[in-house]
């Protein structure tokens, strides 16, 4: 690493975070061949690639956002900001030392360890309904692989935790019928009247904007157990953009509430 900085050579950023979680050691690799994120004594990728093994951001990513959505009250979903997190690449991660600091039991917690399996079924049921077809969007077969939608696949797996009801719906999204389980073809038709001409749908980008309208999906699908529909992308887009607002007021009423006891 100090030949490559005194030669000004480009590395990415998953070969460093891959060799910093290295340094800190295999917990993570070894519970990512636990529940089926990376193949049995197989290291995460230095450059992710389609198709690829997935990088140690993906793996912080997905563990981030399901405690994270541990955090959101049920009744509360609808005035909380519920925007997943990245973990950021090639540098420190605080947040998750700060996660592996606080929860001793991480690589033991049981509803961790079965949404991370669950998450590899739909990845791997996403691929199956494409399998052998022919004029497929490159795309399409590993759209649960992208990180914003693997982010909010796990936010809301988190949320759910406790709700035994609305998370089996949640995990059976992968057991759709007649269609690939994410419905990557109407996800591309997802569109705001606000979203610029180049946006290309759900499940393309990886913002925040982007994360959080996955997030209103998921919950939806958990809520009424119909997969993704066309219908269900309009409103999650819809509720987002509803959300936003909502946060805001509950930001300004908090701020009154609080100039008002002072």
């Amino acid at each position: 690493m100090q030949l490559i900085s005194n030669t000004n050579i480009d590395i990415s950023g998953d070969w460093i975070d891959r060799v910093q979680e290295s340094f800190k050691g295999p917990e993570l690799r070894e519970w990512c061949h636990t529940v089926g994120l990376l193949p049995a004594g197989v290291d995460f990728t230095s450059s992710f690639q389609r198709g690829g093994r997935i990088s140690v951001r993906f793996a912080r990513t997905f563990i981030l956002n399901y405690f994270d959505g541990m955090k959101v009250k049920s009744d509360k979903f609808a005035i909380t900001e519920t925007t997943p997190t990245l973990s950021p690449s090639g540098g420190q991660d605080k947040r998750w030392d700060g996660l592996k600091a606080k929860r001793n039991d991480l690589w033991a917690d049981a509803g961790l360890i079965t949404a991370a399996r669950e998450f590899v079924a739909l990845v791997q049921a996403q691929r199956d309904a494409f399998k052998g077809k022919k004029g497929v969007k490159v795309d399409f077969p590993d759209k649960a692989m992208n990180i914003a939608v693997m982010a909010a696949w796990a936010f809301v797996g988190g949320m759910l935790r406790n709700n035994s009801v609305r998370l089996k719906r949640h995990f059976d999204l992968r057991l759709a019928k007649g269609k690939d389980p994410l419905n990557a073809g109407a996800l591309a038709k997802g569109q705001h009247k606000s979203d610029p001409d180049t946006y290309r749908g759900l499940g393309y980008r990886t913002d925040a904007k982007e994360r959080g309208r996955l997030v209103e999906l998921f919950h939806l699908q958990a809520d009424n157990g119909e997969g993704i529909t066309p219908s269900a992308i309009d409103i999650a887009i819809q509720e987002y953009h509803i959300k936003l607002l909502r946060v805001e007021a509950e930001k300004t009423k908090e701020k009154a509430k609080a100039k008002k006891n002072q």
